[in-house]
């Protein structure tokens, strides 16, 4: 790894300066580019004008981060699009990456879909890329994974739904036979998507974590990348509360994947693994809205509330097996609701 090693640094900034190899009198801008949900910090660092790189400084607490430089050298290997990493200080959990540019699949949400339509197939065919690496050929002697989606994990996820969202955000007491049926049921929803297949997956591949430069885009922040469904990745994308899809465009992009894949089963499988992943995905959304929003006092998760819970009741109403969840959206949308901010002339 390019200079993997470089004696710690106490200054993120004299560690930066190393590690681009600039000459100690060199005066370099530093600017915060704001938060994220997951216990690191971004920094646009800036010198002689037009030479940038991003600082990520990072929380040890949470293992994962500590994974993002063995993962890039990977994917670049693989050929999926990342930040090449310049210089990597596990002991002072600091990077140095190349600096992408601001324009990420977010910033494009209000451009026309010959805009956003081709960029969005170019991401699934990096999706694919990853998705369709044999199982048996990745390198685990040197790259390390977060611990694979399987019964703990997904349970995790859903009762961090409860948790969070339904009893934090909503203030719901679920009454305790209601909660078996309940689990009884989501239980049965992880026990399929397991079933869907196994594959590497970023497991955030939402607007945020796709950068765009000259045209094409770059997959950022997978260092929780694991072995799952890629189901959940595709509904990480298509089913992603910061940004709206017509019917026709969420239904095209998941056709374009279709042809990609190549899958045994017929469209109507493939399109129930999809939704049934959607759910569990839109789960683990609002229980992080939930707890981002009001444990960690980010108040701005909140604005995606409403926009989830919309997806993730188009998703339960079309999937059989479920009434116990829509019952329980039906109690949540009164907070969904009022968590909505007016249209442009509203009150």
């Amino acid at each position: 790894m390019a200079g993997e090693g470089i004696v710690r640094q106490d200054d993120p900034i004299a560690f930066a300066r190393d590690a681009l190899g600039l000459p100690q009198e060199t005066e370099i801008d530093c600017a915060p580019l704001g938060t994220r949900g997951s216990d690191r910090a971004y920094f646009r660092l800036r010198w002689k004008t037009d030479q940038t790189a991003i600082l990520v400084r990072y929380d040890r607490g949470r293992v994962e981060n500590g994974y993002f430089a063995e993962i890039a050298a990977f994917l670049a290997e693989i050929g999926v699009s990342v930040p090449r990493v310049i210089c990597h200080d596990p002991a002072a959990c600091l990077l140095v990456l190349e600096d992408l540019g601001a324009v990420d699949l977010w910033s494009l949400r209000g451009a026309s879909w010959d805009v956003r339509g081709p960029l969005y197939r170019k991401t699934l065919a990096l999706a694919h890329r990853l998705h369709s690496h044999p199982a048996d050929r990745f390198p685990a002697a040197r790259v390390r994974l977060a611990d694979a989606f399987g019964p703990d994990l997904y349970r995790w996820e859903r009762t961090y739904f409860k948790d969070h969202f339904v009893e934090g955000l909503c203030g719901i007491t679920i009454d305790p036979s209601f909660a078996i049926d309940l689990e009884d049921e989501l239980a049965g929803l992880a026990q399929r998507i397991g079933a869907s297949g196994r594959s590497l997956v970023h497991r955030d591949l939402q607007s945020q974590n796709v950068m765009i430069r000259d045209g094409e885009p770059f997959l950022i922040d997978f260092q929780g990348m694991r072995f799952g469904s890629p189901f959940y990745d595709l509904a990480s994308l298509l089913c992603d509360p910061y940004v709206e899809f017509t019917e026709d465009e969420e239904g095209g992009l998941l056709s374009f994947y279709y042809g990609l894949a190549k899958k045994e089963e017929d469209w109507a499988e493939f399109v129930r693994r999809f939704r049934e992943a959607s759910i569990q995905r839109l789960m683990q959304a609002l229980g992080a809205y939930g707890f981002l929003g009001l444990e960690k006092g980010l108040k701005e998760y909140l604005d995606h509330v409403p926009a989830a819970v919309r997806n993730l009741r188009r998703a339960v109403d079309r999937v059989a097996g479920c009434r116990r969840l829509q019952e329980l959206l039906a109690r949540c949308e009164p907070v969904s609701k009022a968590l909505s901010r007016p249209s442009a002339g509203e009150p």
